[in-house]
């Protein structure tokens, strides 16, 4: 009987060709059922975010507490309230939420259309090109949030400013200063609750979607 050389069989054993587990369609495959995944958690988020604000529209709309701080601030610099300032007021506000609602509402139709068309047939370049663009239109939903929070709150500036000119009150600086200051401290707060919360929430599954396109790309690379 021939000796047992160890070396020799562990030098045989390594040479050994391995089998992958998995062959890059089957990886294909999975990585797609995963970014289809993905797509669909943040659809559903987005979904949630409109009935939430919907909800909390109509809340503050029979509440009506905006009108009231606007009012405080008015009687704050010495404006006079007046019916027609009001009107006015709630009317501008009113556009806003709708505004609002209507570029809720869009983006998430377009999340539900992105996740429809992520299919798992889908080419591989395909797939590649539906998350990248899936991931513009995620950054568009958040940059225009904010866009549209920084307009209302010029907006809001505008209008004190315009019923002051109308009434011919000149504010104390004091007053004027502080009323200023408070404007902007509060959109630089909400600014940045905003983009914390998109990060923490929309930024953790588009992490996940990034790793995702960077694997399908090393496939693709290796299929050509």
């Amino acid at each position: 009987m021939p000796d047992f050389d160890l070396d020799s069989f562990k030098k045989t054993w390594q040479e050994q060709p391995v089998q992958p587990k998995y062959d890059s369609n089957e990886i294909h495959q999975m990585l797609n059922r995963k970014s289809r995944n993905y797509v669909k958690y943040i659809f559903w988020i987005s979904v949630a975010e409109f009935l939430f604000f919907s909800v909390l529209g109509l809340f503050y709309f029979f509440q009506d507490d905006e009108s009231d701080s606007f009012r405080k601030i008015l009687e704050k610099l010495g404006a006079q309230k007046t019916p027609e300032i009001e009107t006015n007021f709630d009317h501008a506000y009113l556009a806003i939420k709708i505004l609002s609602l209507l570029i809720t509402a869009y983006f998430v139709l377009k999340f539900y259309q992105n996740y429809r068309k992520i299919k798992i047939e889908e080419n591989l370049k395909g797939l590649i090109t539906r998350i990248i663009k899936f991931k513009k239109t995620v950054n568009a939903f958040i940059l225009i949030s904010i866009a549209l929070l920084v307009a209302f709150m010029f907006v809001f500036t505008a209008f004190i400013f315009y019923v002051l000119n109308s009434q011919n009150i000149q504010p104390s600086n004091s007053n004027l200063i502080i009323v200023i200051v408070g404007i902007i401290v509060s959109t630089i707060l909400c600014v940045l609750l905003i983009w914390l919360y998109y990060r923490l929430v929309y930024g953790i599954i588009i992490r996940k979607l990034d790793r995702n396109l960077q694997q399908l790309r090393e496939i693709d690379s290796l299929e050509k």
